[in-house]
Protein backbone atom coordinates (compact mmCIF):
# COMPACT_ATOMS: atom_id res chain seq x y z
CA UNK A 1 0.00 0.00 0.00
CA UNK A 2 1.14 3.32 -0.90
CA UNK A 3 1.82 5.71 2.07
CA UNK A 4 3.05 8.44 1.14
CA UNK A 5 4.30 10.50 -2.26
CA UNK A 6 7.33 12.87 -1.95
CA UNK A 7 7.82 14.30 -5.56
CA UNK A 8 6.89 16.80 -8.11
CA UNK A 9 3.60 18.85 -8.23
CA UNK A 10 2.90 18.03 -12.01
CA UNK A 11 -0.72 19.12 -12.13
CA UNK A 12 -3.72 20.36 -10.52
CA UNK A 13 -7.74 19.18 -11.20
CA UNK A 14 -10.79 20.81 -9.10
CA UNK A 15 -10.79 17.26 -7.19
CA UNK A 16 -6.95 15.89 -7.30
CA UNK A 17 -3.28 16.34 -7.80
CA UNK A 18 -1.10 14.56 -10.48
CA UNK A 19 2.21 13.77 -8.56
CA UNK A 20 5.17 13.00 -10.11
CA UNK A 21 7.55 10.39 -8.49
CA UNK A 22 10.45 9.11 -10.66
CA UNK A 23 8.86 9.84 -13.92
CA UNK A 24 4.95 8.41 -12.82
CA UNK A 25 2.00 10.22 -12.24
CA UNK A 26 0.23 9.26 -9.62
CA UNK A 27 -3.22 10.73 -9.45
CA UNK A 28 -4.05 11.67 -5.85
CA UNK A 29 -7.84 13.02 -4.53
CA UNK A 30 -7.71 15.53 -2.53
CA UNK A 31 -9.87 18.21 -0.43
CA UNK A 32 -10.46 21.68 -2.17
CA UNK A 33 -8.46 23.12 1.46
CA UNK A 34 -5.52 20.80 0.37
CA UNK A 35 -5.87 21.35 -3.01
CA UNK A 36 -5.36 24.90 -2.49
CA UNK A 37 -2.50 25.10 0.01
CA UNK A 38 -0.16 22.94 -3.04
CA UNK A 39 2.62 24.66 -4.41
CA UNK A 40 2.99 25.34 -8.22
CA UNK A 41 3.38 23.20 -10.50
CA UNK A 42 6.80 21.55 -11.25
CA UNK A 43 7.72 22.50 -7.35
CA UNK A 44 8.34 19.38 -4.62
CA UNK A 45 5.41 18.54 -2.94
CA UNK A 46 5.06 15.66 -0.03
CA UNK A 47 1.59 14.28 0.87
CA UNK A 48 0.61 11.27 3.37
CA UNK A 49 -2.00 8.94 1.45
CA UNK A 50 -4.89 6.59 2.50
CA UNK A 51 -4.78 3.81 0.10
CA UNK A 52 -8.44 2.26 -1.06
CA UNK A 53 -8.63 -0.40 -2.61
CA UNK A 54 -12.24 -1.54 -4.52
CA UNK A 55 -12.83 -4.67 -6.78
CA UNK A 56 -13.28 -1.65 -10.10
CA UNK A 57 -10.20 0.54 -8.91
CA UNK A 58 -7.32 1.88 -6.86
CA UNK A 59 -8.02 5.38 -5.54
CA UNK A 60 -5.26 7.82 -4.12
CA UNK A 61 -5.93 10.06 -0.93
CA UNK A 62 -3.94 12.64 -0.43
CA UNK A 63 -3.58 14.56 3.57
CA UNK A 64 -0.90 17.78 4.59
CA UNK A 65 -1.01 16.25 7.62
CA UNK A 66 -1.77 12.81 10.29
CA UNK A 67 -4.27 14.69 11.71
CA UNK A 68 -6.37 15.12 8.34
CA UNK A 69 -5.83 12.05 7.44
CA UNK A 70 -6.93 10.55 10.95
CA UNK A 71 -10.55 12.24 10.22
CA UNK A 72 -10.62 10.94 7.19
CA UNK A 73 -10.92 7.67 8.65
CA UNK A 74 -12.81 8.36 11.55
CA UNK A 75 -15.27 10.14 9.51
CA UNK A 76 -15.97 7.21 7.21
CA UNK A 77 -16.62 5.09 10.47
CA UNK A 78 -20.33 6.96 10.18
CA UNK A 79 -23.00 5.47 8.34
CA UNK A 80 -23.51 7.27 4.98
CA UNK A 81 -19.85 8.66 4.99
CA UNK A 82 -17.76 7.55 2.79
CA UNK A 83 -14.66 9.18 1.10
CA UNK A 84 -16.01 11.38 -0.99
CA UNK A 85 -18.33 12.97 2.09
CA UNK A 86 -15.11 12.85 4.06
CA UNK A 87 -13.49 14.94 1.34
CA UNK A 88 -16.07 17.39 1.39
CA UNK A 89 -16.34 17.80 5.26
CA UNK A 90 -12.55 18.40 5.15
CA UNK A 91 -12.96 20.70 2.22
CA UNK A 92 -14.33 23.38 4.91
CA UNK A 93 -13.16 21.99 8.27
CA UNK A 94 -9.61 21.72 9.08
CA UNK A 95 -8.77 18.68 11.85
CA UNK A 96 -8.95 21.12 15.34
CA UNK A 97 -12.47 23.12 13.42
CA UNK A 98 -14.05 19.79 12.82
CA UNK A 99 -13.15 18.56 16.57
CA UNK A 100 -14.46 22.36 18.02
CA UNK A 101 -17.61 21.04 15.82
CA UNK A 102 -17.94 17.77 17.22
CA UNK A 103 -17.32 18.55 20.36
CA UNK A 104 -19.67 21.47 20.48
CA UNK A 105 -22.28 19.46 18.76
CA UNK A 106 -22.28 21.96 15.96
CA UNK A 107 -24.20 20.36 13.51
CA UNK A 108 -24.75 23.89 11.42
CA UNK A 109 -20.76 23.64 11.07
CA UNK A 110 -20.84 20.24 9.84
CA UNK A 111 -24.08 20.97 7.59
CA UNK A 112 -21.71 23.38 5.39
CA UNK A 113 -20.06 20.76 3.74
CA UNK A 114 -21.59 19.42 0.66
CA UNK A 115 -23.79 15.93 0.74
CA UNK A 116 -23.99 16.41 4.23
CA UNK A 117 -27.49 17.17 5.41
CA UNK A 118 -29.16 17.86 8.83
CA UNK A 119 -29.56 14.11 9.54
CA UNK A 120 -25.79 12.82 9.04
CA UNK A 121 -24.50 16.04 10.44
CA UNK A 122 -26.24 15.13 13.53
CA UNK A 123 -25.15 11.76 13.11
CA UNK A 124 -21.48 12.64 13.02
CA UNK A 125 -21.86 14.86 16.02
CA UNK A 126 -23.66 12.30 17.64
CA UNK A 127 -21.06 9.01 17.10
CA UNK A 128 -18.12 10.79 17.40
CA UNK A 129 -18.19 12.77 19.88
CA UNK A 130 -16.65 10.01 22.43
CA UNK A 131 -13.73 9.25 19.83
CA UNK A 132 -12.13 13.04 20.07
CA UNK A 133 -9.12 12.00 22.40
CA UNK A 134 -8.18 9.17 19.68
CA UNK A 135 -7.44 12.22 17.30
CA UNK A 136 -4.13 14.45 16.86
CA UNK A 137 -4.63 17.91 16.65
CA UNK A 138 -2.12 20.75 15.41
CA UNK A 139 0.39 19.63 18.00
CA UNK A 140 0.19 15.63 17.97
CA UNK A 141 -2.62 15.61 20.50
CA UNK A 142 -6.46 16.44 20.66
CA UNK A 143 -7.19 20.38 19.99
CA UNK A 144 -7.00 21.87 23.41
CA UNK A 145 -10.94 23.92 23.08
CA UNK A 146 -12.05 20.47 22.05
CA UNK A 147 -13.81 20.27 25.28
CA UNK A 148 -16.93 18.23 26.31
CA UNK A 149 -19.12 20.53 28.33
CA UNK A 150 -22.47 19.10 29.93
CA UNK A 151 -25.34 20.58 28.22
CA UNK A 152 -27.09 20.80 31.33
CA UNK A 153 -24.03 21.90 33.58
CA UNK A 154 -22.89 25.25 34.29
CA UNK A 155 -20.85 25.36 31.04
CA UNK A 156 -23.14 24.38 29.04
CA UNK A 157 -26.10 26.51 29.96
CA UNK A 158 -23.18 29.56 29.18
CA UNK A 159 -22.86 27.84 25.59
CA UNK A 160 -26.22 28.51 25.73
CA UNK A 161 -26.21 32.26 26.41
CA UNK A 162 -23.44 32.74 23.89
CA UNK A 163 -25.50 31.18 21.19
CA UNK A 164 -28.38 33.22 22.09
CA UNK A 165 -26.64 36.50 22.04
CA UNK A 166 -25.74 35.46 17.90
CA UNK A 167 -22.27 33.33 18.30
CA UNK A 168 -21.93 30.33 15.97
CA UNK A 169 -22.19 27.17 18.55
CA UNK A 170 -18.37 26.07 17.64
CA UNK A 171 -17.16 29.77 18.62
CA UNK A 172 -18.54 29.89 21.64
CA UNK A 173 -18.34 26.34 22.65
CA UNK A 174 -14.75 27.06 21.95
CA UNK A 175 -14.65 30.24 24.40
CA UNK A 176 -16.67 28.71 27.77
CA UNK A 177 -14.24 25.29 27.14
CA UNK A 178 -11.64 27.93 27.86
CA UNK A 179 -13.25 29.87 30.45
CA UNK A 180 -13.77 26.82 32.04
CA UNK A 181 -10.37 25.36 31.76
CA UNK A 182 -9.51 28.93 33.58
CA UNK A 183 -12.52 29.04 36.50
CA UNK A 184 -13.27 25.13 36.20
CA UNK A 185 -16.54 23.46 35.08
CA UNK A 186 -18.83 24.32 38.28
CA UNK A 187 -17.60 28.05 37.93
CA UNK A 188 -20.75 30.36 38.14
CA UNK A 189 -22.99 30.90 34.95
CA UNK A 190 -21.81 34.67 34.87
CA UNK A 191 -18.59 34.20 35.46
CA UNK A 192 -18.11 31.41 32.73
CA UNK A 193 -19.71 33.79 30.15
CA UNK A 194 -18.32 36.78 31.00
CA UNK A 195 -14.92 35.00 30.49
CA UNK A 196 -16.12 33.94 27.62
CA UNK A 197 -17.09 37.22 26.26
CA UNK A 198 -13.70 38.52 27.07
CA UNK A 199 -11.88 35.54 24.94
CA UNK A 200 -14.38 36.36 21.78
CA UNK A 201 -13.65 39.60 22.32
CA UNK A 202 -9.78 38.93 22.24
CA UNK A 203 -9.63 36.62 19.19
CA UNK A 204 -12.47 38.66 17.04
CA UNK A 205 -10.31 41.10 14.63
CA UNK A 206 -11.12 44.67 15.76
Amino acid sequence: MIARLRGTLDGLDEDHAVIDVGGVGYQVACSTRTLAALPRPGEAVDLLIETQVRPESITLYGFPSAAERSWFRLLQTVQGVGARVALAILSVLGPDDLARAVAAQDKAALGRASGVGPRLAGRIASELKDRLTELPGRAGGPAPDAIALMPGGPAGEAVSALVHLGYGRSEAHTAIAKAAAALGTAAPVEALIRTGLQELARVKPQ
